[in-house]
Parts: C-alpha cells; sequence; structure tokens
C-alpha cells in the first residue's frame, strides 16, 4: 500500500514546450510609396541647393587660377589655361599679408575677451545672487534689437575723444567685453548643468572661480567651441567697423583690403577672387577642425 501511495504521489514530469511566437509580416518603412516619393522629390533639391551654393566657391576659386588675360579675353566659365599663381604673388606684393596678419590677430584678441567676460558674466546671471539680476540681464539682452549701425556713430566719437582712432585697439575693443547673444547662449546652458556638481565641488572646499574652472567650463566645452566659430566668423567678416575707424594701410583688415582691391586695381576680378579665396580658406579649415563640437552641442542642446 505504501508503495503504490507513493508511486500515485509522484507525477509524471511535463515537457515543457516553448511557445511558438506567431509570424509577423515584416514591413519595410523605406519602400513605402510615399516615403519613396518623398525622397525622390527631397534629395534631388538638396543636390540642386548643394549645386547653387557650392557653384560661386568653385567659380570664385578656378577665377583665382585664370591669368588676368584669360579672364578678359575668355568666357568667365572657362577652366584655367595653364592654371597660375600670379594672382596669389600679386597679393603678396599689395601687402595683402599684413592685412591678413591684422586680421588674424584682432580675431583672436576679440575671441580670448568674448569668451572670458562672457563666461564669467553668463554664470554670474545663472548661479549667482544679487538683487536686481533678472532686470539687468534682460535689460541688456533687450540691447539685441538695437541695430549695430545705430552704435557706430557713438562708438566713433568714443574712439576719437580717447586718441584710439586708426589703431589696433580701436579694432577690438568694442568687441572685447562679451556679448548679448554669447551672455544669452551661456547663461541658458549653465542654468541646465545639475546643481548637483556644483555643490559637490562646494563641499570639497571649492571658491567660486574654481567651480566656474573646473566643473561649469569643461562640462560646457562643446558650446563654448560652437561660441568661439561665431565670433571667429563674425569678426573675420567684419567690414564696417574696420572701415569707419582705421584709414590707410597700416591697420587694415581682409574685408578692407579686398575691397580696396577693387578701386586700386582697376577691377582685377583675379586678384579680388584670390584674396577672396584667401578668406575663405581659413574659415573652412576651422570649421572642418571644430565641426565635431558643434554637432556635439547640437545633440546635447537636444537632449535636454
Amino acid at each position: 500500500m505504501a508503495s503504490r501511495s507513493s508511486a500515485r504521489s509522484v507525477s509524471p514530469r511535463r515537457e515543457v514546450r516553448p511557445a511558438r511566437l506567431q509570424s509577423c509580416p515584416v514591413t519595410r518603412r523605406g519602400t513605402s510609396p510615399s516615403r519613396v516619393a518623398s525622397a525622390t522629390v527631397v534629395y534631388p533639391g538638396l543636390a540642386l541647393a548643394a549645386v547653387l551654393t557650392l557653384t560661386p566657391f568653385a567659380l570664385g576659386l578656378l577665377t583665382s587660377f585664370t591669368s588676368a588675360r584669360q579672364f578678359n579675353t575668355e568666357s568667365p566659365l572657362s577652366l584655367p589655361s595653364p592654371p597660375t599663381l600670379e594672382n596669389y604673388i600679386g597679393l603678396a606684393d599689395a601687402g595683402f599679408g599684413r592685412a591678413l596678419a591684422v586680421t588674424a590677430l584682432m580675431t583672436a584678441v576679440i575671441l580670448l575677451g568674448q569668451l572670458t567676460f562672457s563666461v564669467l558674466a553668463a554664470y554670474a546671471f545663472a548661479r549667482l545672487r544679487f538683487p536686481g539680476r533678472d532686470a539687468l540681464f534682460w535689460g541688456y539682452i533687450a540691447t539685441l534689437m538695437v541695430p549695430a549701425t545705430v552704435t557706430v556713430v557713438p562708438l566713433y566719437l568714443m574712439m576719437a575723444e580717447a586718441g584710439l582712432r586708426n589703431t589696433f585697439w580701436a579694432l577690438v575693443l568694442p568687441f572685447m567685453f562679451g556679448s548679448p547673444y554669447a551672455i544669452f547662449l551661456l547663461r541658458e546652458h549653465f542654468r541646465a548643468i545639475p546643481a548637483d556638481l556644483i555643490n559637490a565641488a562646494r563641499i570639497d572646499g571649492a571658491n567660486t572661480f574654481d567651480v566656474l574652472l573646473h566643473v561649469v567650463v569643461p562640462a560646457s566645452r562643446p558650446i563654448l567651441v560652437t561660441l568661439a566659430l561665431i565670433t571667429v566668423v563674425s569678426q573675420w567678416n567684419n567690414f564696417m567697423w574696420p572701415l569707419v575707424i582705421t584709414s590707410g594701410s597700416e591697420w587694415q583688415v581682409l574685408t578692407v583690403a579686398t575691397a580696396g582691391l577693387q578701386s586700386r586695381y582697376n577691377a582685377q576680378w583675379t586678384l579680388v577672387m584670390a584674396a577672396t579665396t584667401v578668406a575663405i580658406v581659413a574659415l573652412t579649415v576651422l570649421f572642418a577642425v571644430l565641426g565635431r563640437h558643434i554637432v556635439r552641442s547640437i545633440v546635447v542642446t537636444g537632449l535636454k
């Protein structure tokens, strides 16, 4: 009896079989008729826009390697035959190298001042507490609505009264101490940095400048690179203020020197295109080096 009860109590094991997955049809999103139709419209449109954008630069580059005689006798669309460097040699003889050096030095000094003072002001508006902080910030941002041409005459009178007209400092001083756009951009980024990072640094004994240098600035590297590139491009292409505040060739910048080539050499467009190519190549190299940081800043901004 005991053996029978034990045999009854032990039930046979059931084999557990995995459930069969129901096969579902795989749909490819890229092969739908609407997507194919949109792709046939979008990609040719983007290709056409790229051609229209890059064609003037390509023509300018080809013209810079074309001799003045060929440019005046043949079609402007004809290829250089043979390519020549006489236009770039003419730029060196015309003193264009000094204008390039002045522009590079001016841009570097303005960039250093912009980053330094913009970071300090943006951190103060984002993290420090003082009476009238928000009113002062929005009042400063409201100056963005004032056109830059309105401030040219007051700035010129200030520089002339200070005896700085036609000097290097007259070129850089109006743009060194930050800008509303830069401070607004950095302030919004600094406000998005987690407060726990700053509090942890303060618990470890860091003061305000230590927090700024060792926590905030390293965490803001992509946005700082983006701001640096925007500043370099805007100041490298600045034309109005250098034209007004300087005279002669001592402190000429690239844009003013390029414009002067049209009148000095009876509109030798091959020489002008060579000067334009020199100015564009420097910015192109800078963008190629810093492009990945700009993409990273866009990704970081989108994740916030």
